[in-house]
């Protein structure tokens, strides 16, 4: 399928062509260019500017000794490349066949040309066990050909843009022989080590809290997404935007109903951090219907732009029909693309502390008690409240984030809370149950949070 794109009026026209022709890739393509095509992808990935360790790198190497293929998924842009050339950089440049299907060049590339590109790259580069590839949810039934090659011996790093890179087929295709590593925009402690600032959290000063402070601020204007931290001047995170509608979205799931599609995501980036209903959304936007907005968000969440959690409950059938809370992938990219009449720093806080929570557990509810008091986040493995509050210094918000914890510890299984707000204080005991009052900025740079 080919999929071109038209600006008319600000609006994108998408057209799909399908080309059903048998071996159509190499149809196209003499020996001499694709030989061209794996050293060209090979030698620019081998160059790449691999910037700051990633925290995940970690997940990676300690995979290597695994059978298993390694699936690295999460936003396009969000350094998914930049990742798996830094483990190449680890094994050598000998070590490894590379392919990057998100070049046009790839464009009618199927599972069964597998064969035949793995004969060109073993006369270009000779015998080697590891293939790192990217982008590979382009290629229909990719499963195939990793399967295939995995019972052979060979080793897989591969990167997509989407999460459904692990649905029902490929999950029955593989089954339990792929490990999924997560990658998220920068965390507050990787866009330090970009900006190289550095905080001793053992000698936190008046000036050295101001400091850390004035940082924390500046990450929540900016967020994490890193070619937009690297070229601020041009607006990079809209681009992006617009590539997750229009080619995560729309192109992929062949959508004609763009309008609907821009507006709901519009509203849902503007709300970071909100409760929302599927039927009030329906109603409020005009869309078809609520399927229609559970499709969208789906997609949306598909391609890594808006995660949603459930409001905890004993009944399942009550999680699926309480409002769901929307939160975004980058803060930066709410504030460039959302409308906002002022900045409002509590929810951006928020929606923070949930993707640093999301990237050890996908265990995350918020609760309401019985009479409306609203906890934002619990963990139910571990039994743990967590407030987030943007300052506690005003009695009116200590007593209402105080108050939600003691409502919900007299209704659902916690063994402690935490409260996160601009700065520590001794800890409170409530009902016999412990509450940690913490700086999020603090919290933000432990090595582990929960």
């Amino acid at each position: 399928m080919k999929i071109s794109y038209n600006f008319i009026d600000n609006e994108v026209k998408i057209s799909y062509h399908f080309i059903m022709s048998e071996n159509n890739w190499k149809s196209r393509w003499s020996s001499e260019q694709i030989r061209a095509l794996l050293v060209e992808q090979f030698n620019a990935f081998w160059k790449l500017d691999i910037g700051i360790r990633r925290s995940k790198l970690n997940e990676v190497e300690k995979t290597a000794t695994l059978p298993h293929a390694v699936i690295v998924s999460g936003l396009r842009r969000c350094g998914k490349s930049t990742l798996l050339a830094q483990y190449a950089h680890q094994i050598g440049e000998d070590a490894f066949y590379y392919l990057n299907f998100e070049d046009e060049r790839f464009l009618g590339f199927q599972a069964d040309d597998a064969s035949d590109l793995f004969q060109t790259l073993v006369e270009i580069f000779g015998e080697r066990k590891i293939f790192i590839i990217d982008e590979i949810q382009n290629v229909p039934n990719w499963e195939h050909f990793v399967r295939r090659f995995m019972d052979l011996g060979y080793k897989f790093f591969v990167s997509g843009s989407n999460a459904s890179l692990l649905g029902s087929e490929f999950g029955t295709r593989l089954t339990g022989r792929y490990v999924v590593v997560e990658l998220f925009p920068f965390s507050f402690k990787e866009y330090l080590r970009f900006k190289e600032k550095s905080h001793d959290l053992k000698a936190m000063d008046t000036v050295e809290c101001a400091r850390l402070q004035k940082n924390f601020r500046s990450y929540i204007n900016s967020g994490g997404i890193p070619d937009a931290l690297k070229y601020p001047e041009f607006p990079l995170s809209q681009v992006l935007y617009k590539d997750i509608l229009y080619r995560d979205i729309a192109a992929r799931y062949k959508l004609s109903a763009l309008t609907e599609l821009k507006e709901l995501a519009f509203f849902l980036v503007s709300n970071p951090a909100s409760c929302v209903s599927f039927n009030k959304l329906q109603a409020r936007l005009g869309l078809g219907s609520i399927n229609t907005v559970k499709s969208f968000i789906e997609y949306m969440e598909n391609s890594w732009l808006l995660f949603s959690i459930k409001r905890y409950a004993y009944s399942v059938k009550s999680q699926q029909i309480a409002p769901k809370k929307i939160y975004c992938i980058d803060t930066g990219l709410v504030n460039s693309v959302g409308f906002h009449f002022s900045p409002d720093s509590g929810k951006l806080i928020e929606n923070i502390v949930f993707l640093s929570l999301r990237q050890f557990t996908n265990d995350i509810y918020y609760y309401e008690t019985q009479d409306g008091c609203e906890v934002d986040f619990y963990l139910p493995q571990q039994k743990q409240l967590i407030q987030v509050a943007q300052r506690l210094d005003r009695s009116a918000t200590r007593d209402r984030e105080v108050r939600a914890i003691e409502k919900s510890i007299s209704e659902i299984p916690v063994k402690n809370a935490l409260i996160l707000s601009d700065k520590s204080e001794r800890d409170i005991v409530i009902k016999k149950i412990p509450i940690h009052i913490q700086s999020v900025t603090e919290w933000l740079l432990h090595e582990k949070q929960i």
